[in-house]
């Protein structure tokens, strides 16, 4: 088996892992994850050769992408305190203390490469913590939470190891240039992040095209990512800025294919991009059994004691920032999204699961520092690192739906069908405030006029059954038995009509672009 043919079974792997793992009842990355395990192990698998400087440019952009197209500016805005308390304030805790202990068992080992290992496990994975938590049902408050850390802590944590990393090659340290360093990388990226926002959001509107904008929307991550990091910023925080920008500012209601288009497009990229990242932590593991060489015993008791410090600090730190956050949160009237009972904390903790930022963090470590010395004890801490990562992402992910399912810990239903409910009727009601505009300027037969305002009034119904228990509900019921039953037969008509077009492409004579431009049309016709 060669590289390009390990590839092929990585993203089929992908595709077949999420209804899977649906059927059996454990997230996608995971088993994307054993699957690579598997794999690693096989003989005439070869070793991964991606260039340790490629992996986080190559998976962390689309991924980060796609993960902030399903939330907004206003939500991170809501609950930044909880996330910064997550996002930085435990990313510092956890570094300090991995460090200590590292330094502390880890013969020889200098503190600036301890601080550059405790920097590279002290992240959750963004993409695991949000596939994980996702199929899980929990309430929307924690989901929101951990998307906000998984999205944020990277940029605490790669600043960490590059401070650490650079302290460990050139042999000095200085706390004012490296916290001078962690504002400027900041600065950089909301700059860069911002610039390309408002560029990508302007050449959308110039191309037009749905295809086009969708394909300006798979550069656009790549291009923040890149620009912020050849200017010394932080990649992960200017595509965050730059998603956040395009969420807010680049959606029109009105373009309802390019919506439609771009949605499955980023779910598609998203699906094969996971699964091959986590494919590629498992398939890692190559380089950690060949690391240890003999040395086992004391690897693996290191290993442990440090998965044991991340657990650990984890938990520690969580129970009373909680705690804090619900007496904070009690003495405001902003809502805020926060963990309500021990049983979510727990949750929480136990959902801490780390993945491809450290498995690219920990390859990118130097061979060499600037003297032309092995950088310190690289292998002991790769060995170390990847023990995290299987440890947590393994165990912890293949435990989290039981913990779940025995805490009890269940998504808000009933307050997001509440929400649903009141979307429906404001929708209503949007509709009927139209339809009043529009009889001032024009005058619209009694029927025409009746007729419209039923539409108005179904359009509620539709996203909410229960709304017509205030709208005349057996009116509309009957209105929606009749108005399904339309649509069902309109639908065979349809796709009669389908059939008979797309048979006509492999007909002498036929020119397919003619075919296709129609069935295009046809299909536009079946969304409505």
């Amino acid at each position: 088996m060669d590289q390009l043919a390990l590839l092929f079974v990585l993203l089929l792997g992908a595709l077949v892992s999420v209804p899977v793992g649906d059927r059996i009842g454990l997230p996608a990355p995971v088993l994307m994850t054993l699957l690579g395990i598997v794999l690693a192990l096989l003989e005439f698998v070869p070793n991964v050769d991606v260039p340790p400087d490629l992996i986080l440019p190559l998976l962390l952009p689309p991924l980060l992408y796609a993960a902030v197209r399903r939330t907004s500016w206003r939500q991170f805005a809501a609950n930044v305190r909880p996330i910064l308390l997550l996002a930085v304030a435990l990313v510092f805790v956890t570094t300090v203390c991995v460090a200590a202990v590292a330094h502390a068992i880890v013969p020889g080992l200098p503190i600036a490469a301890a601080v550059a290992l405790g920097a590279l496990v002290a992240p959750p994975d963004p993409v695991a913590a949000t596939a994980v938590a996702g199929q899980l049902g929990l309430p929307r408050r924690l989901v929101s939470i951990l998307e906000g850390e998984g999205l944020f802590n990277d940029v605490t944590a790669i600043v960490l190891y590059h401070v650490a990393i650079a302290a460990a090659v050139s042999g000095s340290f200085s706390p004012w240039q490296a916290g001078l360093d962690l504002v400027l990388s900041a600065v950089v990226a909301l700059a860069v992040g911002l610039a390309l926002g408002w560029g990508a959001y302007k050449l959308m509107d110039l191309l037009g095209d749905p295809t086009l904008q969708i394909g300006l929307s798979l550069l656009v991550p790549y291009a923040s990512y890149v620009m912020a990091e050849e200017l010394h910023g932080s990649g992960v925080l200017a595509v965050l800025v730059t998603a956040l920008f395009l969420a807010e500012y680049a959606t029109d209601a009105d373009d309802v294919m390019t919506r439609l288009a771009g949605h499955t497009f980023w779910d598609i990229v998203d699906t094969l991009v996971t699964g091959v990242a986590f494919g590629l932590v498992g398939l890692e593991l190559h380089n950690a059994i060949s690391t240890a060489s003999g040395r086992w015993g004391e690897m693996l008791t290191w290993a442990g004691a440090i998965v044991g410090v991340v657990v650990l600090v984890r938990l520690l730190y969580l129970l009373p920032a909680s705690w804090l956050a619900k007496r904070m949160h009690a003495r405001r009237d902003v809502e805020e999204e926060i963990p309500m009972t021990w049983r979510e904390t727990v949750v929480m903790w136990w959902s801490g699961m780390r993945g491809v930022a450290s498995v690219a963090l920990a390859l990118a470590i130097p061979l060499e520092t600037d003297a032309g010395s092995p950088f310190p004890d690289r292998d002991e801490i790769i060995f170390i690192a990847f023990g995290v990562i299987m440890a947590t992402l393994v165990l912890q992910g293949l435990t989290l739906p039981w913990l779940v399912k025995r805490l009890g810990v269940e998504s808000d239903s009933e307050q997001e069908k509440e929400f649903e409910r009141t979307l429906a009727i404001r929708a209503a009601k949007a509709a009927k405030r139209r339809l009043r505009e529009i009889e001032a300027v024009e005058e619209l037969p009694d029927e025409l006029s009746e007729q419209m305002l039923r539409r108005a009034l179904e359009i509620g119904v539709r996203i909410s059954p229960d709304l017509g228990e205030e709208e005349r509900r057996e009116a509309h019921e009957q209105r929606v038995r009749r108005l399904k039953r339309v649509r069902r037969i309109q639908g065979e008509l349809l796709s009669a009509a389908r059939h008979e077009v797309l048979a006509a492409r492999s007909e002498p004579g036929a020119d397919p672009e003619v075919v296709d431009r129609v069935l295009r049309h046809l299909d536009v016709r079946s969304l409505r």
